[in-house]
């Protein structure tokens, strides 16, 4: 990405791009090379289906697969297909979700392995410049496609439904005027919907989402460390080395760093869990979430159709690569990792409400009767009860479809949405904790000296009410959650 400009050539897509192509005002760019790439493939699927049967294309789906389509039937095969498909259910889902899915099934056609007509390319590409969004209900997918997200989006570049206005949701009266005006070929449908793409667009979402907050919460947890007077023996690198997993040596080095400034003696021999094995729950969300948007991003850059074109080989293979098995077991352990991490800051702000640890009335009230901070452990206890159920794996659920042919499910939709669910959660908790850990530090009149960990306390100074009388914080902890992402720019 070059400014506002993101060029898609099927190789080399990011999370982080298709964050910024589902948020911001961008302008997606065919890469020539995944242009050609596509119509390579495309000229390779007609002649393969010239001499050999080809699902989808020369015969029916799912169990309908040994039945031939006929030549003279070929046209409305295709039609009849993408009408039976698009058959969602539920509210719409987000317009940032549909918008990343567009990216990530642009950026798959680009890999050159679906055999659709490439001018489908220009096409999709159209569609996101122009803020245009097909309607994609919440359900109808289950980690072995997204049929009915792409079916309603192959509709609606055949005009047969209307373009939805981005970022409202609400239908374009002349989406069919100002849509791309590209006709899918009959031939071609089955290639355009046999795709994850609006599954793996929510996980990049997500995973890229995750990420960002996992480094706001080192941020936080090292002001609440400062703000009890913690002990930084827990953090040390031989305490590190003598346990060396990857995620906890650097979430324990980027404690040291935030806490670098200053060195106040703590006041403990030793620390709760929240501060003392902070390296240790916090290391394998780290490591989860890395792991995630790695897996994400090969997705996302895969050629994983079926039938897949194999241009080099001139011919096609029918496989299973459109199942998300590994896709949906990454967010699942994600989000188990997100509960422990996040059953620790709901932990850290327990002891901000503790005399014992700030020096301050109970609740950090403003006096010894008040209730100050009290209900945010109660709002936090709430998020986390969410992250809890949320974390339940969405792969122990199975499923046999289409008449006991496909006979297996990894629900790895259902993970990314659980995903999207718990980092907002996630997201609300650890708000609690910078609200309270922010307002223990202004009223001890106490700063760190510099560093990233004074910027965060300026930032949080500069945005949260300073008042200390009771009074709702519903507020406060929306100021705070907003302020999570600056946070998470400064860590080391």
């Amino acid at each position: 990405m070059e400014n506002s400009r993101i060029v898609i050539d099927g190789t080399a897509l990011t999370c982080g791009q298709v964050v910024a192509a589902a948020r911001s005002d961008v302008t997606i760019v065919m890469g020539p090379e995944g242009v050609a790439r596509a119509g390579a493939a495309w000229r390779t699927a007609r002649e393969a289906a010239a001499t050999q049967p080809v699902y989808g294309r020369t015969t029916g789906v799912g169990a309908n697969r040994v039945v031939d389509v006929e030549w003279e039937d070929a046209d409305a095969h295709g039609l009849r297909l993408l009408r039976s498909h698009a058959a969602g259910a539920g509210p719409l889902v987000a317009p940032e979700i549909v918008r990343a899915m567009l990216t990530v099934r642009l950026n798959q056609l680009a890999a050159g392995g679906s055999g659709v007509e490439p001018g489908v390319l220009g096409a999709l590409a159209d569609v996101l410049n122009l803020g245009l969004l097909p309607p994609v209900p919440v359900y109808g997918a289950i980690g072995t496609g997204d049929l009915t997200a792409l079916a309603s989006t192959a509709l609606c570049l055949l005009g047969e439904r209307a373009w939805l206005a981005d970022p409202d949701g609400s239908a374009d009266p002349d989406g069919a005027a100002r849509g791309p005006g590209y006709r899918l070929g009959s031939a071609d449908a089955l290639a355009f919907i046999s795709s994850n793409a609006a599954t793996l667009g929510e996980a990049a979402l997500a995973v890229a989402d995750l990420r960002e907050l996992l480094r706001a919460s080192t941020v936080v947890a090292a002001l609440s460390h400062f703000a009890v007077r913690g002990s930084e023996e827990p953090y040390a690198e031989a305490v590190q080395d003598a346990c060396p997993h990857p995620g906890q040596r650097d979430a324990a080095a980027a404690m040291r760093a935030l806490l670098a400034f200053d060195r106040p003696a703590p006041m403990r021999i030793q620390d709760p869990y929240g501060y003392r094995a902070f390296p240790q729950v916090h290391g394998p969300a780290l490591e989860a979430a890395r792991y995630a948007e790695e897996v994400v991003t090969r997705e996302i850059n895969a050629a994983a159709e079926n039938p897949l074109v194999d241009v080099a080989g001139r011919r096609v293979w029918h496989n299973g690569n459109f199942h998300t098995a590994y896709a949906g077991l990454a967010l699942d352990s994600a989000r188990a990792a997100l509960f422990q991490t996040m059953a620790l800051a709901a932990a850290r702000l327990g002891t901000l409400a503790e005399p014992s640890f700030t020096g301050l009335y109970p609740f950090q009230g403003a006096t010894e009767a008040s209730s100050g901070i009290m209900i945010l452990e109660y709002v936090a206890h709430s998020c986390l009860a969410d992250v809890r159920r949320l974390a339940t794996p969405a792969a122990l659920g199975s499923a046999v479809l289409s008449r006991g042919v496909e006979e297996h499910a990894g629900f790895s939709t259902q993970s990314a949405r659980a995903t999207t669910d718990a980092v907002a959660a996630y997201r609300l908790g650890l708000g609690c904790e910078l609200v309270a850990a922010a307002r223990a530090l202004r009223m001890q009149g106490r700063a760190p000296s510099g560093g990233p960990l004074r910027a965060a306390t300026d930032l949080a100074a500069a945005v949260l009410d300073p008042r200390v009388e009771d009074r709702p914080l519903d507020s406060d902890i929306a100021a705070a959650a907003d302020l999570l992402p600056r946070l998470a720019r400064l860590h080391p």
